[in-house]
């Protein structure tokens, strides 16, 4: 074979467990991964999405065409390392132009053993996702081209999906920590927070760092705990309010061991705030029931309606299941809706401070509409202080 003719071949692959294929030319690093295929239409922060936590078991596509053109950098990282499976773009990786960039998303891939595939058309892939829900696949990257596509379809078909998988133990923290790190600020980046807080317990089910960040700037002093924290360990640390993050996987697996601790947490009648899988948890807890969602929700442009203010507001969406607001009981009332399907965007419970929403307040990457809830539960918190 020519090299001509080898510059031409598919060195990137994506199979979906029906059997079909999408060809492209492979970037990051080699090999193949199996997950569950998503797409997220933010136009920015790819870097935030490919590191964040309740991506774990999937692989993004990205319908915004220009990915890659503004780098990566360490300070966009939202956990350690990359925790979705791989992305799928348009077109191959852009030529940074940031200033703040510090390295090509190609290396930044590789280097965390992420595969990433250009050259789809991620339209026809987006449509295939929406009309036959969430499909499992496998992706591979081969320099040579060379793929065995029954073995690949196997795999996809062999991979067992979300549905009651407890993906929150994969991506919590080993150990309890404090965090004092705000918001970023120019020219500063992100600056520490001090004196006294209101003392938070945040609950680590796969804690994206600008949520922690959003805590601080509220001022919270913020001690996070793993994902299996049990009630006694939370109320050890004497909290003024207990925040549940977001997080992969199924609700209800989680639910397992996270349900029984917020049971017990609520008896305390300590200010809750919960957000994404948080949410999610919280509603279960109380006596709701969660849903597999067919697509699931996954952008920075989605309209959310506040029920009690009628105010809409344009909020950062990642989540697969979501929370059947009929099964909701008595003094559990829903606060919010999305305004795409109507699915169930938040809860409070009637008489307490306790509320939590499925869409993420700290956007990262996303508007800011949505940022006084972490004022509102920092202002339960001073209220029973005071009281």
């Amino acid at each position: 074979m020519t090299t001509a003719e080898t510059s031409q071949k598919p060195t990137a692959c994506l199979v979906l467990a029906d059997g079909t294929v999408f060809y492209g030319k492979g970037f990051g690093a080699t090999g193949v991964t199996t997950a569950e295929l998503c797409f997220n239409t933010a136009m920015t922060g790819y870097q935030e999405i490919m590191t964040d936590p309740s991506y774990a078991g999937q692989v993004v596509t990205f319908t915004f065409p220009h990915i890659g053109n503004t780098g990566t950098n360490a300070e966009d990282d939202e956990t350690s390392e990359p925790v979705a499976e791989g992305m799928i773009v348009k077109w191959d990786p852009t030529e940074p132009s940031n200033w703040r960039t510090e390295m090509e998303l190609s290396p930044w891939l590789a280097k965390r053993g992420r595969i990433g595939m250009g050259g789809v058309d991620t339209r026809r892939l987006t449509r295939a996702i929406r009309q036959q829900g969430a499909p499992h696949v496998a992706l591979a990257h081969d320099p040579e081209g060379n793929f065995d596509l029954e073995e690949l379809v196997a795999k996809a078909r062999a991979f067992s999906g979300l549905v009651g998988v407890d993906l929150a133990k994969d991506v919590t923290c080993a150990q309890s920590y404090k965090w004092d790190e705000m918001r970023w600020a120019w020219p500063d980046g992100y600056p520490k927070r001090e004196g006294k807080g209101h003392k938070v317990v945040a609950i680590d089910f796969g804690a994206k760092r600008n949520i922690l960040r959003c805590l601080a700037s509220a001022g919270c002093d913020v001690t996070v705990l793993p994902a299996t924290a049990t009630a006694e360990e939370v109320l050890a640390h004497n909290p003024d309010g207990v925040f549940l993050s977001n997080g992969p996987g199924d609700p209800a697996a989680t639910g397992e061991y996270a349900v029984p601790m917020i049971k017990s947490v609520l008896e305390k009648d300590l200010p809750v705030f919960g957000i994404c899988l948080g949410h999610q948890m919280l509603a279960l807890a109380l006596g709701g029931k969660t849903i597999k969602m067919n697509h699931g929700h996954h952008g920075a442009n989605h309209p959310v309606k506040d029920k009690d203010t009628g105010k809409v507001e344009i909020t950062s969406m990642n989540h697969g299941f979501a929370v059947d607001a009929q099964t909701l009981p008595e003094g559990v009332v829903e606060t919010h809706v999305s305004l795409f399907d109507g699915s169930n965007c938040g809860i409070k419970v009637e008489g307490k401070p306790v509320f939590s929403v499925q869409y993420h307040p700290e956007a990262s990457p996303g508007p800011m509409d949505s940022y006084y809830l972490f004022e509102r539960f920092a202002a339960a918190m001073a209220e029973r202080e005071v009281a």
